[in-house]
């Protein structure tokens, strides 16, 4: 995808965000998730590969319950520095609002000897559609994949696998950045003044007339910076 379509949705003497440019790659592959309240809040899942962050759009935000299914919406790729970013989106820019670190880490593929095989084989299951991975995370912790559905070319979907990080418990309760230590709100204030709280999406996702349930998000579209 590379950085065009990122560096033509912004105009950088107007928002804080990272330039585009290609990073160098260090020893291990970086993950992100940004915590992000835009238009709608939203979570904002980025991986490191060829020299990018690969990123999704992710509206009910990553789960460690093996039998949640979560959307993640494919958006633009990100340059490596914005691994490091968080603050305020000014209000007239692309995804205007606050933005935190929610998590961050390494990340391999799960049957990698090293690195190098590590970025290959997350590269073909990418291109395949079916990308399993690792996270090691502040937060996330364990296998993960990322699957693309049939519905459009950006839809997938976020599964945790079933390893001895898998949890019922709702890791979104914890809410402050890995690296501020604040809240969307806080963070907003500090750079803003008043927080505008974004829409929230629904908590459970309707059921179909076959009876199962849609996977959770996928009535979401967000505008992902």
């Amino acid at each position: 995808m590379g950085l065009k379509e990122y560096a033509a949705k912004r105009e950088f003497e107007k928002t804080p965000e990272p330039k585009p440019g290609l990073g160098p790659q260090a020893d291990r592959r970086v993950f992100v998730v940004h915590k992000h309240a835009a238009r709608a809040l939203h979570y904002d899942l980025r991986l490191e590969l060829e020299g990018m962050l690969k990123s999704w759009a992710v509206p009910k935000g990553p789960s460690l319950n093996p039998s949640s299914k979560r959307l993640a919406v494919m958006v633009e790729d990100h340059p490596l520095d914005y691994k490091d970013f968080e603050g305020v989106i000014p209000e007239g820019n692309y995804g205007a609002g606050s933005v935190i670190l929610w998590d961050r880490g390494f990340y391999h593929h799960p049957s990698a000897r090293d690195e190098n095989e590590s970025e290959k084989l997350l590269l073909d299951g990418f291109r395949k559609g079916d990308m399993k991975f690792v996270l090691e995370g502040e937060k996330l912790h364990g296998e993960f994949a990322l699957v693309k559905t049939r519905k459009d070319g950006k839809s997938w979907l976020l599964l945790k696998k079933k390893d001895r990080y898998a949890t019922n418990g709702e890791i979104l309760l914890e809410s402050r950045s890995v690296v501020s230590h604040k809240t969307l709100e806080e963070m907003f204030e500090a750079g803003a003044g008043k927080f505008v709280q974004a829409k929230e999406t629904k908590p459970d996702p309707p059921s179909r007339s076959d009876g199962k349930r849609r996977p959770e998000g996928c009535a979401d579209q967000t505008d992902a910076a």
